[in-house]
């Protein structure tokens, strides 16, 4: 009879076996936080394993709030040894962008990470637009009544001249960089707070000192926290919108979308707009400057104590932190400057050698309706990017990513123009008086737009959606281009659409080919390429293929739809109607003792009774009869016939996209897609099988995981269960027996799976999952997991092509044998995030079987976890598909 399994045995047993969590963190508000931990392991190379992959470039670091390390950087010795040097103590603001953007890009191409498909249900795209705020004009009473109060003698504020906004964010930057605040007088730096700029009027929490950093910073809290007066950041469409305000055009940066919408009459309401911004901007980094310095001085009488952390914490909303943001993103990569007005050009403190990038610095020539004395002014302000040879590198490392058309002249183009400051001109930032000069390129619209697809629902209905889809019209170095070159970049997707935006914007043969109105979340054919966002199912489904890359949520492939020119894309699929059920509070991410218990590593089994006979060792190819070998060739990808024309939402429904009289944006036609395929079986004659990508289904990488070396299992072969575990490691175990294994982590009769060899399944195609699950129909299955039975499609077994595929670092070093220790493993290899990094991405992984695979599951409306063999075991898998709520798990 087996003895109970000890804790000690657990441990050994499920070494290097990743578990599941999703817990509440107190100072983070909303839904919890999901993370996957290997509790059982102190090695560095099995706890650094993740599912996804690394940002490769810092000009991309602005796109997530969780701390991180770029792939630059760890390549780059020296620029590491700079940013360290450069790095310096700060405060930890504590919000983050939901879902992670570092977990968005699985390691599998079109893919995400467990944690951003657990965040997914609750991301920030499903929050209510901000009342009042429907227009980048004039907002709503409830606003304007706020600002008066705001600026009035009994508000936060003193109205400050915009010069003097300027000049204040100028010395914000100075001080910043310095570093300087906590050596400062308190009394010094409250007297610059309260002199000009804010009114005393909060109760004083530092009792000790009246003028300290603490009451300075009550505040400014207070002063942000107020409702109906800043802008909210935590809404996704004002991140994006932030680079509008502050750079829009007022020839061409307008829309007639046909709603009741009120909106800005003149240009003069834009510039109030573009204000209340600027000051937003300002206090923010009055607030921030004074955090940093009490965190950086924590041993002083100025230091932030519990009290004050706590009170902080319940002072501050989640919009103030979003400000605070916007903040750093402000002072490390933006530069105001003071110059001189001049008769031509834009300034004499232009540094030569910037050439493109200097046809992006914006001049502000500073005149308002509140501030008549600017006009006399013999000085006007420019906002320059402080990092704009490391964000147009960013944009080449991008176009090279994603194989673009001409790229080494496209290349050499922007290298040339960087060279020639003296030919180039200002854009000017919109402003009363001035205006940009026409392009050839320019749109006669300009705006952006909601042209997210429900097509079975009524008109004016707007539905939640996981994915929220966007187009913009695009012109030269227009604001798009602006918010990427200068890095004012705030977490969230946005950046994906500034890379694209920029991209096109500065490739004026693109630009011209493609037409101006853009559909960013879409995809397009250009060259002979298609480019697809990761938020289209079409991209998702390509980039499992051969030959596809991947970069910063878009997908490159040479796979065109048939008999289509070049231009812009709609693709239409429907919400998997399994996902509406679980947005917001309904979401699975809610059910934190629920996504634990479900993917358990002992099941529903006690840890004090747990016996060897309570496991099996999972395989897909445990065949009775071998399956046929099978051959799959993509033959055709067709667009069928436009369901619909889709005219986009205004994003000013949203987020207030100005109107005037200009055209409106143009009819999208949408398009259902369907892939056609030649399958053979055993040699015979091919036969066509074709699936429609009717549903936005999701895609996830299963965690990789590393099974232990000292555990050998023995098994009988009648019988799936573990008959004996030895967690000696001694190698005289099984010695003489083939029932041994040390092929993967064992898995709990708990979990109930059904493996189906994917010829089976493309000869079933047309029955639903629960009778492809059932292995017997003519019985009732049960299961002691409920109706959580897992599907595994076995597309490894009998495969006649099968593609070259990566192995996990760790894998590949247990089966060398090698016995290296942990530290001479990193010295060697590097770091090993990024080792898997390089692996998954080379375009020469992936095949048309696998584009197959996941066409199946998007006809099929099933959410689908890629696992594969040289990275994972399949227990591990089925353990992460319990935690998400999924049933279907492809293995390659």
């Amino acid at each position: 009879m087996s003895s109970t399994l000890s804790e000690d045995d657990i441990e050994k047993l499920f070494s290097g076996a990743p578990q599941y969590f999703a817990r509440s963190e107190a100072h983070f508000p909303g839904a919890p936080h999901p993370s996957v931990a290997f509790p059982f392991n102190e090695e560095l190379e099995i706890r650094d394993l993740t599912d996804h992959v690394q940002i490769e470039d810092m000009a991309w670091s602005g796109v997530t709030a969780w701390p991180h390390l770029t792939r630059d950087l760890n390549l780059d010795p020296a620029a590491r040894k700079s940013f360290e040097r450069h790095a310096k103590a700060h405060f930890h603001v504590r919000t983050r962008e939901r879902p992670n953007m570092l977990s968005m890009q699985g390691l599998e191409k079109g893919t995400m990470g467990y944690q951003a498909a657990l965040e997914l249900p609750v991301g920030d795209s499903l929050e209510e637009e901000q009342f009042g705020f429907e227009s980048v004009g004039t907002k709503a009473r409830a606003v304007v009544d706020a600002r008066k109060r705001m600026m009035s003698a009994e508000g936060h504020l003193h109205r400050l001249p915009e010069v003097e906004v300027m000049d204040r964010l100028r010395r914000n930057g100075d001080v910043y960089r310095k570093n300087d605040m906590r050596k400062r007088p308190t009394i010094e730096t409250y007297t610059e707070l309260f002199h000009s700029l804010m009114r005393p009027r909060d109760p004083v929490i530092d009792k000790n000192d009246h003028y300290s950093l603490i009451n300075q910073i009550n505040s400014l809290v207070k002063c942000l926290a107020t409702s109906n007066v800043w802008i909210d950041l935590s809404r996704v469409e004002w991140r994006i919108r932030l680079g509008q305000i502050l750079w829009g055009q007022t020839d061409g940066d307008e829309l007639d979308d046909d709603t009741e919408i009120h909106d800005a009459t003149n240009a003069a309401e834009r510039a109030e707009e573009r204000y209340w911004l600027l000051v937003q901007v300002l206090l923010s980094t009055e607030l921030l400057i004074r955090l940093d310095a009490i965190t950086a001085d924590e041993n002083s009488y100025n230091a932030f104590r519990p009290a004050d952390g706590a009170y902080f914490e319940r002072q501050a909303n989640t919009s103030v932190k979003w400000s605070i943001l916007l903040a750093r993103s402000w002072l490390e990569n933006i530069e105001v400057v003071k110059e001189e007005v001049v008769q031509k050009g834009i300034g004499k403190n232009l540094r030569p050698g910037s050439g493109w990038l200097a046809s992006l610095v914006s001049k502000m020539v500073l005149k308002h309706s509140h501030d008549q004395e600017t006009q006399k002014s013999t000085h006007h302000y420019t906002i320059q990017g402080r990092h704009g040879v490391r964000q147009v590198d960013g944009l080449t490392h991008f176009a090279r990513k994603i194989q673009w058309p001409g790229i080494y002249s496209y290349e050499s183009r922007i290298s040339e123009n960087a060279q020639d400051s003296v030919r180039s001109s200002s854009s000017t930032l919109a402003t009363p008086n001035t205006t940009g000069t026409k392009s050839s390129s320019r749109s006669s619209y300009f705006g952006a737009w909601d042209v997210t697809s429900h097509h079975h629902h009524g008109q004016g209905h707007r539905v939640q959606a996981q994915r929220r889809k966007m187009a913009a019209a695009l012109h030269a170095s227009g604001w798009l281009s602006k918010s990427y070159v200068f890095a004012l970049l705030l977490p969230g997707e946005a950046l994906s659409h500034f890379l694209m935006a920029t991209l096109l914007e500065n490739d004026s043969e693109a630009l011209e080919t493609l037409g101006s109105f853009a559909n960013l979340c879409g995809g397009f054919v250009y060259r002979g390429k298609s480019f697809w966002s990761t938020l289209c199912i079409v991209g998702r489904v390509l980039a499992a293929g051969q030959g596809a890359t991947e970069c910063m949520g878009w997908i490159s492939t040479d796979v065109v739809p048939e008999d289509t020119k070049d231009g812009w894309l709609n693709i239409e699929s429907e919400d998997v109607p399994e996902d509406l059920t679980r947005l917001g509070r309904k979401a699975r991410i809610w059910g934190k003792k629920r996504v634990e218990k479900e993917s358990s590593i002992l099941g529903d089994g006690n840890e004090n009774t747990v016996l060897p006979a309570d496991f099996v060792v999972p395989r897909e190819n445990s065949y009775s009869t071998p399956p046929p070998s099978i051959t799959i060739a993509l033959q055709t990808f067709k667009l069928l016939r436009s369901v619909e024309n889709v005219h986009p939402s205004p994003l000013s429904e949203l987020t207030g996209t100005p109107m005037t009289e200009s055209p409106r944006a143009p009819d999208l036609p949408t398009h259902p897609a369907k892939f056609i395929f030649r399958v053979s079986l055993d040699g015979q004659s091919p036969e066509e099988i074709a699936f429609t990508l009717a549903y936005d289904v999701s895609f996830v990488t299963a965690h990789p995981c590393a099974p232990s070396r000292r555990v050998r299992i023995m098994k009988s072969p009648e019988s799936p269960t573990i008959q004996q575990i030895d967690v000696s490691g001694a190698k005289e175990f099984g010695r003489a027996s083939r029932s041994a294994h040390r092929a993967g982590h064992p898995l709990h009769k708990y979990y109930d799976y059904t493996v189906v060899h994917l010829s089976e399944l493309i000869r079933r195609r047309q029955q639903s999952l629960a009778d492809l699950i059932n292995p017997d129909p003519t019985k009732k299955a049960v299961s002691r997991s409920g109706d959580k039975r897992v599907l595994v499609i076995d597309c490894i077994t009998n495969y006649a092509d099968q593609p070259e595929s990566p192995m996990s670092p760790v894998l590949e070093r247990m089966n060398s044998g090698g016995s290296t220790s942990s530290l001479a493993l990193v010295e060697s290899w590097g770091n090993l995030p990024g080792r898997m990094h390089l692996e998954y991405r080379k375009s020469q992984y992936g095949s048309d079987m696998e584009i197959l695979v996941r066409a199946l599951c998007a006809q099929k409306g099933w959410n689908a976890l890629i696992s594969r063999k040289k990275r994972g075991c399949l227990a591990c898998a089925i353990r992460e598909a319990g935690a998400l709520g999924w049933r279907v798990i492809i293995r390659v």
